[in-house]
């Protein structure tokens, strides 16, 4: 891959582009998209939900200038929805215009040429990605995906090439900068984590939490801002069934914007608990806890 003179030449240089889209990424992270990038390499992201994978994939197209392209994985994807399929009504409707139109009959071997084309190809996400790029791939949420399936990416991740039986091989002159996700819900195959660099997100430290809420949140007070995050960041130290991430953060913060409450206090944080936890054993626990003693620290 043939960097742009334009692009960011640095790691750092690139987190400056993601923190202009309001994306906060720490060094490590910021590095490993820029040796992507530079690289023309997968960057496998793993992580807890809510630690910003599929916001780094949106952020990267937007600092860089690029369109996204999301494939959404989920249990029984295949090729058919994650690459192509033939428009069978279109072609149909225009064999029937050959017969029509044709009085002598209709050569089968040239009405068959003819409605395999890329007339009457329907591309999917990521079919799209090699005959659009540049542009940012998204494939989000690998681990919901089969074993077949992660095999089916290896050509593409290898070669950023597929084939298409009726019509050959089909090869991206540039290719798409791959942004591949996971929840860990399965561990996923060695053969594709060896074509992709790989970074695991953390939950935000306290101070970048409060920057991530500044930078999305333009209207937030600094101290409430610091109040989110720090019940946040103590309301993950528990063992709870699903911690919140960066996206609850945003939320409770929208959700006290809307209350218009300058304040974290214990009655509001009990009445908005939904932005931030969304398992009612969660909620009990922290409830058993003591929300004025999670607030006073």
């Amino acid at each position: 891959m043939t960097v742009d003179t334009a692009a960011p030449s640095t790691p750092e240089e690139l987190a400056a582009a993601l923190e202009r889209t309001g994306y906060l990424p720490d060094t490590g992270l910021a590095t490993a998209a820029f040796l992507a990038r530079t690289m023309a390499r997968p960057l496998f992201c793993e992580g807890e939900p809510g630690t910003g994978k599929t916001s780094l994939a949106a952020a990267l197209a937007e600092g860089l200038g690029l369109p996204l392209i999301r494939l959404q994985c989920h249990e029984g994807i295949d090729a058919t929805q994650a690459l192509y399929e033939w428009d069978f009504a279109r072609q149909l409707l225009h064999l029937r215009a050959l017969e029509a139109a044709t009085d002598t009959g209709l050569d089968a071997d040239a009405a068959e040429q003819s409605i395999y084309t890329r007339r009457f190809l329907l591309e999917r996400p990521l079919l799209r990605a090699l005959t659009e790029a540049p542009c940012v791939l998204l494939v989000d949420e690998i681990d919901r995906a089969d074993d077949e399936f992660e095999a089916f990416l290896l050509q593409l991740l290898d070669e950023n090439a597929v084939t298409i039986p009726e019509l050959g091989e089909i090869r991206a002159e540039v290719p798409p900068l791959a942004v591949l996700t996971s929840n860990r819900t399965r561990e996923v195959h060695d053969a594709l984590k060896r074509r992709c660099l790989y970074h695991w997100l953390e939950h935000p430290e306290l101070s970048r939490e409060i920057a991530i809420l500044r930078s999305r949140l333009p209207g937030i007070s600094d101290d409430l801002a610091r109040q989110v995050a720090t019940a946040v960041q103590r309301i993950r130290s528990m063992e709870l069934l699903k911690p919140p991430g960066v996206a609850e953060s945003l939320d409770w913060a929208r959700a006290l914007q809307a209350l218009d409450c300058s304040v974290l206090d214990a009655e509001t944080a009990t009445r908005s608990l939904g932005a931030v936890l969304k398992y009612r054993e969660d909620a009990d626990r922290l409830r058993s806890a003591g929300i004025d003693t999670l607030l006073a620290g």
